[in-house]
């Protein structure tokens, strides 16, 4: 009876809430950003504190998440991003993955009052109502598996709930977007393999990063709905592999499946990239004229100098909410999500969405283009959630 008060309670205050004007949208916007479990599918915390600390329990300027800009920001359960670098293939990955394990842990040990670990969505939803932060565990690059499935048995233990399959170079599982050398035309035999026991473990899926080919064989084999933890729309970035394109959406949507979309400016917009794929061939020419006296010191002034002459074009909030409409537009409004790249997309990040207390500024602006309350929150966090418990129940088969 207490469930149904509550449900009953909680729509009529969706009903209740009137359409957004420019002036009412940003404090509608807070109060939608604390009201509901906020999950951001990538933040790569856990790469920066590992090339530098910092106390992210208090104001820590040195990235885009701390804990007063996500309290701010209404953030609940941002997935810590275990990242493997792509030259760690051959060994070493494995070692890495527990170092970035331990260090999230850390961070909940020294501040248990702001900081919890999450395994399953109910506990996420459980510490949004104790008033705790999230920090679940993706690992970006399944190199760390190392050819064994037992890795990916004890990863499941140390807390892992979602494994990007490859990152910028073909693994020993799936090919890669970045690469232009596809070794398996999709999965590796071993990948099948990985699919089918990441099902039976009950880790999602995650196909950010991975070729088109592999993209289609994991929806094919997998027996569960997969996630892209933080990708766009190839729509509005022609020619990018590392977004995924209308049939890819659609066919994510068929499997149940959620797009969370990417903020880096380089992933929303042709201008950004088109600037990237200038600014590299400068710098390359740079270096090639240097020969022997390039240093590293002198490229990095020559980067600033570039950038200096030619101004970054940074991506705007309406450039994100574009990518959410129009992905809600093809799957359906159960199929999208949150997946920043905080901390892991460098200086791209888009106008109004420099840190992780800017998620009210995208919040008002899907209000001020007519979204309702109910539906923000299947983006916010309802959607992805709803993924983890399918993953779940499946492994319990």
């Amino acid at each position: 009876m207490k469930h149904l008060i509550a449900a009953a309670a909680l729509l009529g205050s969706i009903l209740l809430t009137a359409p957004a004007t420019a002036d009412d949208a940003p404090e509608q916007a807070s109060a939608i950003a604390k009201r509901y479990p906020l999950v951001d599918g990538h933040v790569d915390l856990p790469t920066r504190l590992h090339e530098h600390w910092e106390d992210v329990g208090s104001s820590a300027p040195g990235g885009n998440f701390d804990y007063p800009r996500a309290v701010a920001g209404g953030l609940s359960a941002p997935f810590m991003s275990i990242y493997i670098p792509s030259d760690l293939e051959g060994g070493g990955a494995r070692e890495l993955a527990d170092t970035l394990i331990d260090q999230v842990e850390a961070i909940v040990q020294r501040a248990p009052k702001k900081f919890a670990l999450a395994r399953t969505a109910a506990e996420i939803r459980a510490n949004h109502a104790a008033g705790l932060i999230s920090l679940p565990l993706g690992m970006e690059n399944g190199a760390a598996i190392e050819g064994d499935l037992a890795n990916l048995r004890h990863f499941h233990d140390r807390g892992i709930r979602y494994i990007t399959l490859a990152h910028a170079k073909s693994n020993h599982i799936a090919d890669s977007s970045y690469d232009e050398v596809k070794t398996w035309e999709g999965l590796s035999p071993f990948g099948e393999k990985v699919v089918h026991e990441m099902n039976r473990l009950g880790i999602m899926v995650d196909i950010s990063h991975v070729s088109d080919a592999a993209f289609y064989r994991v929806l094919e084999i997998s027996s569960a709905p997969v996630i892209a933890s933080h990708s766009s729309l190839r729509h509005f970035t022609p020619g990018l592999e590392r977004n995924v394109d209308d049939d890819m959406l659609r066919a994510l949507a068929r499997k149940g499946g959620v797009l969370m979309i990417n903020f880096g400016s380089f992933f929303l917009t042709a201008e950004a990239g088109a600037w990237s794929k200038k600014a590299k061939a400068a710098l390359e020419a740079y270096t090639t004229l240097q020969d022997k006296n390039f240093t590293e010191e002198k490229g990095k002034a020559f980067e600033a100098r570039y950038r200096e002459r030619f101004p970054y074009p940074y991506a705007k909030v309406t450039d994100v909410a574009d990518h959410i409409q129009r992905a809600v537009k093809i799957a359906g409004i159960d199929h999208v999500g949150i997946g920043s790249d905080y901390d892991g997309v460098g200086d791209s990040l888009p106008e109004g969405l420099k840190d992780v207390s800017g998620y009210p500024a995208l919040i008002a602006e899907l209000l001020r283009r007519g979204m309702s309350e109910a539906d923000i929150a299947r983006i916010m966090s309802g959607n992805v959630l709803r993924v983890m418990e399918q993953v779940e129940a499946q492994a319990r088969l």
